[in-house]
């Protein structure tokens, strides 16, 4: 018998044992065609979990042993939210030396993005639900080393309280009225008074694409301050659209409004469009450190997708 993986000839005369050992950390589905004896195809399906941070939603696949090994169009269509699972973001988990584990993420377009606050949030609940890690884990990103804090909330299922460090920033870059940062992820950051009608796409889209951004993009941030903290409403790069919450991008916009309003430290209560977090943040001189991004994380389904579509 001969066996076919994405319709591609991988092995000849097996037998299905064989064939499970061949590949072992993937779901394997068997269709029949005839003649039976001569042909048998495989479509590999791989394991997710689907796990959201205040809305940011993601897809999570353990790839410790790589097995996993993504192109762009991939990644684009496991995210595309009609043709596919449907997320912000894909996140894969990856053993890393002296840390719990590595933390690869990608944006929806399906290129390698830069450091994620709330996809970070979620892979250290994702880390613990699956024995990887223990409430307090360690792990490599994009930009460095992350600790995080995770709890099971009482009495609901799959839900994590959970406490991400975030790095430290140096400095805030002034471009008019505005600021632009670097929180792991570059964020824009405009004080607006209104946020309720605005079309964040649209402005979004404006700074994101304007000359200085052109070659590498920039996410931003619209931010409102509302009650004892703020607001927050984020165009995100790479999913080119509004997101829920953007943790590096909430982030951000605490440090800017810290900075306006002369606080040395303080925790920051920040309302988004998917619920709300916390920022917590201590200043010397012009740095910003002690940093951490605190909300909740929820595993939404576990599913398997098939690699072959």
């Amino acid at each position: 018998m001969e066996l076919l993986i994405a319709g591609k000839s991988v092995l000849k005369d097996v037998n299905l044992p064989r064939a499970k050992s061949f590949i072992p950390n993937l779901c394997i589905s068997v269709a029949y065609y005839v003649p039976l004896q001569h042909l048998i195809r495989i479509a590999v399906m791989v394991v997710f979990d689907k796990f959201e941070g205040t809305g940011n939603d993601f897809v999570i696949i353990d790839n410790r042993d790589l097995s996993f090994n993504p192109d762009p169009d991939t990644v684009a269509r496991l995210c595309h939210r009609r043709f596919g699972i449907g997320a912000d973001g894909l996140i894969l988990l990856q053993s890393y030396e002296e840390k719990d584990f590595e933390m690869v993420y990608f944006n929806s377009d399906g290129h390698l993005g830069s450091m994620c606050g709330n996809g970070g949030r979620c892979i250290s609940a994702f880390a613990y639900m699956k024995g990887v890690a223990q409430e307090h884990c360690t792990f490599k990103a994009y930009d460095g080393d992350h600790e995080a804090f995770v709890q099971p909330v009482q009495g609901k299922t799959g839900v994590f309280h959970v406490k991400l460090s975030m790095n430290e920033v140096a400095g805030l870059q002034t471009i008019a009225d505005d600021f632009f940062l670097d929180t792991g992820s570059p964020h824009y950051v405009s004080m607006r008074n209104n946020l309720g009608d605005m079309d964040v796409v649209e402005e979004g889209r404006k700074i994101r694409y304007s000359e200085p951004f052109r070659k590498s993009g920039t996410n931003v941030n619209f931010v409102h301050e509302e009650g004892e903290g703020i607001r927050v409403r984020t165009y995100e790069r790479g999913v080119e659209d509004e997101t829920l919450c953007c943790g590096t991008g909430v982030t951000a916009s605490v440090l800017c409004y810290a900075s306006i309003r002369g606080m040395d430290a303080g925790s920051v209560p920040v309302a988004v469009q998917g619920g709300n977090v916390t920022v917590h943040f201590a200043k010397n001189g012009d740095t910003f450190s002690n940093l951490w991004l605190e909300g909740q994380a929820r595993h939404v389904f576990t599913g398997t997708w098939p690699l072959d579509l």
